[in-house]
């Protein structure tokens, strides 16, 4: 006897035998049962999910002569013998991929004008319905919204929404769904039990999780791993036989961030790419394992989790142990890092960033009270975090990756907002009740969240550095006309567009208690002055104080007088000139028969 794949051996027969399809079939059979069975039916959905075997199975309860009380075919009667040997002259199947013509429907309608010499209905199978041209279609329509009462049309189709509206409102439509993993493992060890085949259910649910909600495709592979391991199937044999990477490395990488282990995950990274898996896979099965991680958090989401049970009590226990605030800034990153994978030219070194920023969530995330649900709480003097005292090798790569958010630490002593009193000593700038910049931040930077530390590296180090780099102003009260002017001119060096930078150079400038006044020529030169946002702020850095002002005059003396635009002359103007410089222009213009408007 040859060999048939299981695909076609297991195809269902009955009703009760489709597999994860249960709202259609019971829909059908109630149908059958009240005998309103409509004339169209359009069977839409993924493939391999059973429209064709359904289509056959209501075919062949429609000219059963004896059907069950439940609205079976009895496979006793002529009609189910004949239909079993592939004989039957009441039920036509057409191939739309391959028959998609007017002229092929033109034959169909043309079949339909007999009726059955046996049995009660001729039912036609159409599969691949969406194929049919435009005109076959709409040849179709005809015969499919009045078609003897004898006839009864089934159309499958994987592709609904390229089928015109015309023929959808003429068809009882119903939608199959992808067939879930716990019903394809189900159906796949009734066939073990049949076949005699020793399989393990984790790899059965690998089996189920490649088909992606096709039971064909499901069997498929079956039949592939079937022959490959000699009636035994193992777990270990189907992820190298499927070219899938073991869930083993994934919690060995999670095992790893948990401890910070950068070198253990660096090396599980290069063994799986020499294995022959591309970056991009390891990084959304990481993401995938993260997302279980999270999904076991809580009991009311566990079940879905679609794997085995030997692998579910593994996320389980690792599940205990992950914090949620790494499991959820670590799907983040892999999120991101698939995201932007197309477009990095070193896919490698992309994903190993990924990983390295994974790696020191944990640290990240310690810096700040917030993460750990903890008050924020004032920052004490020269406290430093225990974890730091013997930092890793790492810690440098850590710190240019991760950029973690460090507590910026005061100074031993509070600021003394009060002017010293021994003679040449700094005074300090006190504003808004004498705080520092530095001190308000501080009292900030414990409420950053923690979800965005990773994510948002350069607002948070935007913070730190504008603490750490506040300089103390030295208020200078000898300033000098010479020392605004260089001032003033190393400011007009800065500026780019030319015409700006003359009206800076071109300005007169007069200090009188302190305050600039400056002297131009035009309110235009007033305005391009005035528009430079920078400029005071640099005028106080460079003279050391804070108590700066500037006022603009306009200087009339210096005023440059703008040429008076005058309108363009009017062709009888221009005539007039002409006539002036040479009268014999006239004429020119009578000889010619000129004329001065235009036509």
């Amino acid at each position: 006897m040859s060999f048939v794949v299981s695909a076609r051996k297991y195809r269902p027969i009955r009703f009760d035998e489709v597999v994860g399809q249960e709202h259609i079939s019971q829909t059908l059979k109630n149908a059958l049962q009240s005998d309103q069975v409509a004339h169209a039916f359009l069977f839409c959905g993924p493939r391999g999910v059973g429209k064709t075997t359904c289509a056959r199975i209501l075919a062949k309860v429609l000219n059963c002569e004896t059907p069950t009380q439940d609205m079976e075919a009895c496979n006793e009667c002529n009609s189910c013998k004949a239909f079993n040997d592939n004989a039957s002259f009441n039920i036509h199947e057409l191939d739309a991929a391959s028959n998609n013509s007017v002229e092929h429907i033109r034959t169909l309608t043309d079949q339909v004008r007999f009726p059955p010499q046996q049995g009660k209905y001729k039912v036609y199978i159409i599969d691949e319905v969406h194929m049919l041209s435009q005109a076959a279609f709409n040849a179709f329509l005809k015969t499919l919204e009045e078609p003897p009462p004898y006839a009864i049309f089934i159309l499958a189709t994987t592709e609904k929404h390229k089928i015109i509206p015309t023929i959808l409102s003429r068809c009882q439509i119903y939608d199959f769904k992808r067939i879930r993993i716990p019903d394809i493992v189900k159906h796949l060890e009734s066939i073990c039990q049949q076949e005699g085949i020793d399989a393990e259910q984790d790899a059965l649910h690998i089996v189920a999780q490649k088909a992606d909600g096709a039971l064909r495709d499901a069997l498929s592979i079956f039949d592939r791993i079937a022959s490959f391991s000699n009636k035994k199937i193992e777990y270990k044999e189907v992820i190298k036989n499927l070219n899938i990477l073991d869930y083993d490395y994934y919690f060995k990488v999670v095992d790893a961030l948990l401890v910070e282990d950068l070198s253990g995950i660096l090396v599980l990274f290069d063994e799986i790419i020499n294995k022959g898996f591309e970056p991009d896979i390891f990084i959304n099965g990481l993401a995938g394992h993260l997302r279980n991680l999270l999904v076991c958090k809580d009991q009311a989401t566990a079940h879905l989790l679609e794997v085995g049970e030997t692998i579910r009590q593994k996320y389980a226990d690792q599940s205990a142990l992950s914090p949620t605030s790494l499991l959820l800034t670590a799907l983040s990153l892999a999120n991101d890092c698939d995201v932007n994978f197309r477009m990095a030219r070193n896919k490698r070194l992309h994903v190993e960033m990924t990983i390295i920023k994974m790696a020191y969530i944990n640290r990240v995330v310690k810096f700040n009270p917030v993460a750990n649900n903890a008050q924020p709480q004032p920052v004490q003097a020269e406290k430093k975090s225990p974890e730091l005292k013997e930092p890793p090798k790492t810690e440098e790569v850590a710190k240019k990756v991760v950029e973690p958010i460090a507590e910026v630490q005061p100074k031993k002593e509070p600021l003394n907002t009060e002017p010293p009193k021994e003679e040449g000593q700094p005074i300090l700038s006190s504003q808004n009740g004498g705080g520092s910049l530095k001190s308000d931040l501080l009292g900030k930077s414990s409420l950053i969240n923690p979800a965005l530390m990773v994510g948002s590296h350069q607002s948070h180090e935007a913070e730190v550095e504008a603490a750490e780099e506040e300089t103390v102003l030295v208020e200078k009260t000898d300033i000098t006309l010479d020392d605004v002017m260089q001032a003033w001119t190393a400011f007009a060096e800065t500026i780019k567009s030319p015409s700006a930078k003359n009206y800076f150079q071109s300005a007169e400038l007069v200090l009188e208690n302190g305050n600039i006044h400056v002297m131009v020529g035009s309110k235009v030169a007033e305005g391009s002055v005035r528009s430079e946002m920078g400029l005071v702020p640099f005028l106080e850095e460079q003279l050391k104080t804070k108590a700066l002002t500037l006022t603009f005059e306009i200087d009339k003396s210096r005023m440059v007088e703008e040429p008076e635009v005058k309108k363009p002359l009017s062709e009888k103007e221009k005539y007039q000139r002409l006539r002036e410089k040479n009268p014999l222009i006239d004429d020119l213009q009578k000889r010619f028969d000129l004329r001065l408007d235009r036509p």
